[in-house]
């Protein structure tokens, strides 16, 4: 059975553009929408293999569309389309697990490779996206914590609870929280709930 996809774009001509353009790659477009609503509405109905969504849109954003999607384990994958070389954006993309990532203006010349790719289980970020990142500095605040803080940050990034990481690093639940309250007051992070995990997941590439 062929792979099904929705679509779904505010920018008409860009969400025609691209419907026109798999359709006549002979893609199975099953449907497509102008907003995040109904895109989610179209995964929860049709639950498309994979749905291709604009990051930025009105009623739910791309990002919230698939926090539901992982929250409710739709088995769609999830691909975004955007103009945005944000890098906060992108690290908050990975950190739901999504496939793709691909920039419109490359969108025509790239989405069938991604397509591929992520039919494949393999996730997709447009070449030049990295190539834009791969120019920006790694947090300076990164160079004040010990081997031992920012393996803890590491562990942090693959959610891992205290007592998981504990038991990962040999050491007790009560000396890793001790290690997150240090590494917050390091990285200058404001003390509220979940400031650590989030912080985390927005730069998490530099903890690789």
């Amino acid at each position: 059975m062929q792979n099904s996809i929705i679509i779904a774009d505010d920018h008409p001509l860009i969400l025609k553009g691209l419907n026109d353009f798999l359709l006549e790659k002979n893609y199975n477009v099953l449907a497509s929408a102008v907003n995040g609503k109904e895109a989610l509405q179209l995964i929860e109905d049709l639950q498309p293999d994979i749905a291709i969504l604009d990051i930025q849109m009105p009623f739910l954003t791309g990002l919230e569309i698939a926090k539901k999607c992982q929250d409710e384990k739709y088995a769609t994958k999830i691909v975004f389309i955007t103009f945005e070389k944000d890098e906060t954006l992108y690290f908050k993309a990975k950190a739901l697990n999504t496939y793709g990532y691909v920039l419109k203006e490359f969108a025509l010349t790239e989405i069938e490779n991604c397509i591929s790719s992520v039919l494949n289980n393999t996730p997709y970020f447009s070449p030049e996206l990295i190539a834009h990142l791969n120019h920006i500095e790694t947090p300076k605040e990164l160079e004040l914590l010990t081997p031992t803080e920012r393996d803890v940050l590491k562990l942090i990034a693959q959610n891992l609870t205290a007592k998981e990481i504990g038991e990962h690093m040999f050491i007790s639940g009560r000396t890793v929280e001790k290690h997150k309250s240090h590494i917050i007051k390091k990285l200058n992070i404001e003390p509220i709930q979940n400031s650590l995990l989030i912080w985390v997941k927005e730069n998490q590439e530099f903890l690789l």
